[in-house]
């Protein structure tokens, strides 16, 4: 359903396209993942769900995969107007 999009995420990661919110690195540093899980959870995920914020009326997509060390995790994300990846927050599923 999302297959597009997912295309588009997977390669601002490959491309190193990406910024990660304060917020998202104190949850990979709460849950001890790494940046490496991260990016692995979403190349090898999928979209889970999409949600649209109430105030900005961004669409932000939570992306469900493994973590470089088999850890499932949901990661939110969204794509800015710069062009970038920006993620928000992480989570082990």
């Amino acid at each position: 359903m999302f297959d597009r999009i997912m295309s588009q995420i997977k390669e601002k990661i490959r491309s190193r396209q990406y910024i990660m919110t304060l917020h998202a690195e104190e949850e990979m540093a709460d849950d001890n993942l790494s940046i490496f899980d991260i990016e692995s959870a979403i190349l090898t995920g999928q979209i889970f769900e999409r949600q649209k914020d109430s105030i900005s009326a961004e669409w932000k997509y939570i992306v469900k995969g493994c973590g470089f060390t088999d850890n499932s995790m949901a990661i939110a994300v969204k794509l800015s107007i710069t062009g970038k990846l920006v993620i928000i927050t992480v989570y082990r599923d």
